[in-house]
């Protein structure tokens, strides 16, 4: 820099310092900016493979809840603490949702359906336009396979007129869960939180009567897909095997709500599961198999892109993303 215009460097910032009360004064002076709007964000949809399958993560949103009364069997600081060291705000957590579909040479498949129609203004219900922006059509549909009936996975069965969504669609459920929330006899023995699924269980899933196919444990859904029981979420809460070939993944579904709380302290009892004792005890025979074989996950209340591998971490286990390299 010449000594020139070192000069005109310095004395051009002297004016900026000389002008800034100046500026400052007259921000005084003027009302507040309106708020900025909010900045949209990429397409909420991923993709990778499994073998000659393509699996496709659609986020449907997210709700937020207090941290207050969320873990059973802890105290408010104890699940702050572990909030904390994963970054996560201390008052008010975010609960995403992620809808895994998985395309195969004959089939496209949906694992739950998703919130489905929400107010105008709510944070969930973002999957039909996601899954617009991901070229998925759900008219395209070949099966809806639940993991369980509890409302943000089964609301989205039905359109904004009240017919079904996935026209062509047939529907695959577990046997032990249909079984449960379609006896009204099982209500006074459920959580009360949760006996408005037996009722909404059954409003949901009317416009595919004669389409609906239930699945033992243990049993193939459908070519490449096996079913998974962990039960204690609900009754019967599934997982499931996504195969072809010697690739896998697992489908864990609502296994963990949050990983970065639940996997991290799997003896956490959250307060949405059935029967916390085997959600407990069915997540860490799930999750000691992932960490042993290493075998990549997607999971509907992870953080987008909702996918990666469990590994085992003292008494619990992490969750890590998968390499964005392996999008397709």
């Amino acid at each position: 820099m010449t000594p020139h215009a070192s000069r005109r460097f310095i004395l051009g910032g002297t004016a900026v310092a000389l002008a800034t009360p100046t500026l400052l004064r007259g921000a005084a002076a003027q009302p507040a900016p309106a708020a900025a709007p909010a900045i949209p964000q990429a397409p909420g949809f991923y993709r990778f493979k499994v073998g000659g399958f393509t699996v496709t993560t659609v986020h449907d949103g997210f709700f937020a809840r207090p941290v207050k009364d969320f873990v059973r069997n802890a105290s408010l600081e104890d699940v702050q603490k572990v909030l904390a060291e994963s970054f996560l705000p201390a008052e008010t957590i975010r609960i995403p949702f992620t809808v895994t579909f998985v395309e195969t040479p004959t089939q496209l498949i949906a694992f739950d359906a998703g919130n489905g129609v929400t107010p105008a203004g709510a944070t969930q219900g973002r999957m039909i336009e996601n899954m617009r922006d991901a070229g998925i059509d759900p008219a395209k549909v070949t099966a809806v396979i639940h993991s369980h009936f509890h409302g943000d996975h089964v609301n989205g069965l039905l359109n904004a007129s009240g017919g079904a969504a996935f026209p062509n669609a047939e529907i695959v459920v577990p046997a032990a869960e249909w079984a449960w929330w379609s006896d009204t006899g099982n209500q006074t023995r459920s959580p009360e939180g949760q006996r408005g699924n037996f009722a909404n269980s059954a409003r949901r899933f009317a416009p595919y009567q004669g389409k609906i196919r239930q699945l033992a444990e243990g049993a193939e859904a459908l070519p490449g897909i096996r079913s998974i029981p962990v039960h204690g979420h609900t009754p019967g809460h599934t997982a499931y095997r996504i195969a072809d070939g010697d690739s896998q993944a697992i489908f864990v579904a609502d296994t963990v709500n949050r990983p970065e709380l639940f996997a991290r302290r799997p003896d956490f009892h959250a307060v949405f599961d059935f029967d916390p004792v085997m959600a407990e005890a069915s997540r860490r025979k799930l999750f000691d198999q992932l960490a042993t074989d290493r075998i990549r996950i997607t999971g509907y209340h992870f953080p987008f892109p909702a996918n990666g591998y469990i590994a085992k971490e003292g008494n619990g286990y992490r969750f890590v993303p998968a390499d964005w390299s392996s999008a397709v």
